[in-house]
C-alpha cells in the first residue's frame, strides 16, 4: 500500500478548511472578507476547496476606502466574476457622505476608518461572522486574538474575553448583535502564503511583482508618487525597482526595493528577511503595539 506524507502546507490547508466548514456550519450568516490581496486569495483558494463544486455558503465582501491600487480592484472585480460569486463593496466614503466617518483634514489617511464601515456593513446585512486573512505572524496584537476571535454587540474586541479553542473544538455560537471574527489562517505565515501560492499556482495583482515605479524616500519608507500621496516640495522623485509586500490603501501601504519577478524568488526574499511585511510597508502599523490593539478593539480587522 502506497501512502502519502503530508507537507506541512497539507495540514495547514487541512485546518484552514475545516476552520472554514465550522464557520458555514455554526454560523447563519457569515461573509468572506476579500481585498484582492495575497492572504484573502489563498482564503478563496480554501472556500474552493471546502465547498465546490456547491456555490460559497457566504458572499465576498470588500471594506474599500477609495484609496485602493487599480491594479488591485481590477483583479478584485475580474476574480469574483470567475468564481461567480457576489461581492458586496463596503465604501468608506459612502460612510462620510453619511457623516458617519469625518475626516480631521482632506488628505487624512482613511486606513483606519474601515472599521466604522465595517461595522456599518455588519450590521445592514446581519452578518454573524466575518471571515479574515488576519495572521499571527502580522504584528503582536494579532497573536493575541483566537481563530474564532469574539465581538460583542458594539463590534469590539476584548483579548480577555475570548473562548478556549481546546483540541481544536471552536465556537462560534452569538447572541444576536454579536459577531465573530473567523481566521483561517491564522497558524500560517507569510512563507506559507507564498508556499501555497507557489503550489497551487495563484494568480496575483502585478504589483506583488517587481516593477518600476515613479518614488519619494520618506521616514525611512518607499512611498509611491500617486495622486494620493504627492511628492512634497524638496523630495525627490525616483524611478526605481519595487514590490509590494502587502496590498491596501495606498496613503499607508509601502512598497519595498526588490528584483523579485516570480513566486520562486519572492520565496527566496521572504526567507532572508527579518522584518514583518506590516512592520515594514504599512505606514499605518509603524506604531506601539498599543496602539494596535486600541483599533482592533474598536473594531478593526
Amino acid at each position: 500500500m502506497v501512502t502519502k506524507t503530508l507537507t506541512h502546507l497539507d495540514w495547514l490547508e487541512s485546518e484552514a478548511i475545516h476552520i472554514m466548514r465550522e464557520v458555514a456550519g455554526q454560523c447563519s450568516n457569515p461573509v468572506l472578507l476579500f481585498s484582492g490581496g495575497k492572504d484573502s486569495l489563498c482564503l478563496l483558494r480554501i472556500a474552493e476547496k471546502a465547498f465546490r463544486p456547491g456555490r460559497f455558503p457566504f458572499p465576498l465582501m470588500h471594506v474599500d476606502t477609495g484609496h485602493n491600487y487599480p491594479e488591485v480592484i481590477q483583479f478584485r472585480d475580474r476574480k469574483v466574476n470567475e468564481l461567480g460569486e457576489r461581492l458586496i463593496v463596503a465604501s468608506v466614503e459612502e460612510s462620510m457622505q453619511r457623516g458617519t466617518v469625518v475626516l480631521k483634514t482632506p488628505d487624512e489617511p482613511r486606513n483606519k476608518y474601515q472599521s466604522i464601515t465595517l461595522l456599518e456593513a455588519i450590521e445592514k446585512y446581519q452578518f454573524d461572522c466575518c471571515i479574515g486573512g488576519a495572521r499571527r505572524d502580522e504584528e503582536k496584537a494579532r497573536a493575541k486574538e483566537r481563530i474564532m476571535s469574539f465581538r460583542d454587540e458594539f463590534g469590539q474586541w476584548d483579548p480577555k474575553n475570548q473562548r478556549p479553542e481546546l483540541w481544536d473544538l471552536y465556537n462560534a455560537r452569538v447572541h444576536k448583535g454579536e459577531n465573530i471574527r473567523a481566521f483561517p489562517i491564522s497558524n500560517w505565515t507569510e512563507m506559507d502564503v507564498w508556499q501555497y501560492i507557489e503550489r497551487e499556482k495563484l494568480e496575483l495583482p502585478e504589483i506583488y511583482y517587481a516593477h518600476n515605479r515613479d518614488v519619494i524616500k520618506r521616514g525611512g519608507a518607499i512611498v509611491p508618487v500617486t495622486e494620493f500621496t504627492p511628492a512634497k516640495a524638496g523630495e525627490k522623485v525616483e524611478n526605481l525597482t519595487v514590490r509590494f509586500r502587502t496590498v491596501g490603501d495606498i496613503t499607508c501601504t509601502a512598497p519595498v526595493l526588490s528584483d523579485a519577478d516570480t513566486v520562486e524568488k519572492i520565496i527566496f526574499e521572504t526567507a532572508a528577511t527579518i522584518i514583518s511585511e506590516r512592520g515594514e510597508t504599512r505606514l499605518d502599523d509603524q506604531m506601539s503595539e498599543a496602539s494596535m490593539e486600541q483599533r482592533k478593539k474598536e473594531g478593526y480587522f
